[in-house]
């Protein structure tokens, strides 16, 4: 059977769109509008806000928001109890005191690009790019973009140096220029510095 496996306890609007072999587990909320691709795992606890678009074999851990705007690509991991923002001057209330609406602020859109990582408590403030095979380290807060490839850490996140596709970190720090690297587990060449 390809249907996807849908745990008793999360909620998923009839008008989402989930891909085959895609499991998603306990106490998960997915809105309308949001596409999951295929053979993806969505962890408990996570919220998926309307018209969030997630790839194929996606792997988002327990407890994960991922607010309107947000794009994830393919083979991306997200760890537990990453925040995804998406409105850059966020307020309760207008002004004149009333309860702000949907259309009362603007999106700020995010995407992670193909095969990143993204470690446990992070926070993406919107409007970034997070690069191909690029990895976030747990607890970080992104503020900016992040190159293909890129390892970045801290609040706010800085580039520290680059990874390989296998995830091992490539010898070396930040480059000024293109230049390649090469892995010292799988010895792969790769090619960093090209986006910074």
């Amino acid at each position: 059977m390809n249907q996807a496996i849908i745990h008793s306890t999360a909620t998923v609007d009839p008008r989402a769109r989930i891909g085959e072999h895609t499991r998603i587990w306990h106490w998960t909320q997915i809105r309308e509008d949001v596409s999951i691709g295929s053979e993806s795992i969505i962890g408990k606890g996570c919220y998926f806000d309307a018209g969030v678009s997630v790839g194929n074999r996606v792997k988002i851990q327990s407890n994960v928001s991922v607010f309107r705007g947000v794009t994830i690509e393919d083979g991306v991991f997200v760890g537990p109890h990453v925040c995804f923002t998406n409105d850059k001057t966020p307020r309760a209330i207008n002004p004149d005191g009333t309860l702000k609406g949907i259309d009362d602020w603007t999106v700020t859109p995010t995407l992670v690009r193909y095969g990143a990582s993204i470690g446990a408590n992070a926070t993406i403030v919107c409007g970034v790019t997070v690069g191909r095979f690029a990895m976030v380290a747990a607890g970080s807060v992104v503020t900016r973009n992040v190159p293909d490839y890129g390892l970045v850490m801290g609040n706010p996140a800085r580039l520290v140096g680059y990874v390989c596709p296998c995830g091992v970190r490539l010898p070396g720090g930040p480059a000024t220029t293109s230049e390649e690297r090469t892995c010292p587990a799988c010895g792969r060449v790769t090619l960093v510095g090209s986006n910074t």
